[in-house]
């Protein structure tokens, strides 16, 4: 439903710097995988989503600033255009993102966008279970974010795949 079965994700680990915490387990990068509705791509995103149990759903860009999330994974899906996004903090990678691609992010890690088309789209949602937080590179949050990142359950579902490999096989 909504995706392309044969895609298997590429997996990307990136080490904590000071900054920015990162997690072991790895970011999963899913190249056009998302088989995208032309009147509404944003809303096939957040039926597949939802569809696989990860909720609260969003639509925007993706922020130009390094930040990551300490009680939460994130799924990010492009809806629309094309970025190029560092993951993993300043010492992180660039990725070219496109529509159809979705980034399925561990909690921790790092990710802002270096830049986009006027037309860049995002829908990110979360698995379920978890808060909700938001915090810039600083080395003051380091050591208690690490904390509430190890604490993150592992989800149930693949919110691309479902019940079947991704997240399940790679984490």
């Amino acid at each position: 439903m909504g995706h392309d079965p044969a895609t298997e994700p590429q997996s990307f680990t990136f080490s904590g710097d000071g900054r920015v915490p990162n997690n072991g387990l790895p970011l999963l990068l899913y190249r056009k995988a998302a088989r995208l509705d032309l009147d509404d791509p944003a809303g096939r995103l957040e039926d597949l989503f939802t569809g696989n149990g990860w909720t609260d759903s969003w639509r925007n860009g993706i922020f130009p600033y390094h930040h990551y999330h300490s009680l939460t994974h994130e799924v990010l899906g492009i809806a629309q255009g094309h970025g190029r996004v560092r993951f993993g903090g300043e010492n992180g990678q660039d990725f070219d993102v496109n529509a159809g691609d979705v980034v399925v992010i561990p909690a921790g890690v790092g990710h802002m966008c270096i830049e986009a088309s006027e037309d860049f789209l995002v829908v990110g949602a979360y698995p379920p279970g978890c808060g909700y937080d938001l915090i810039k590179a600083d080395p003051a949050a380091y050591e208690a974010a690490r904390t509430r990142i190890a604490k993150v359950p592992k989800p149930g579902t693949d919110p691309l795949t479902g019940t079947k490999g991704g997240l399940l096989d790679a984490w």
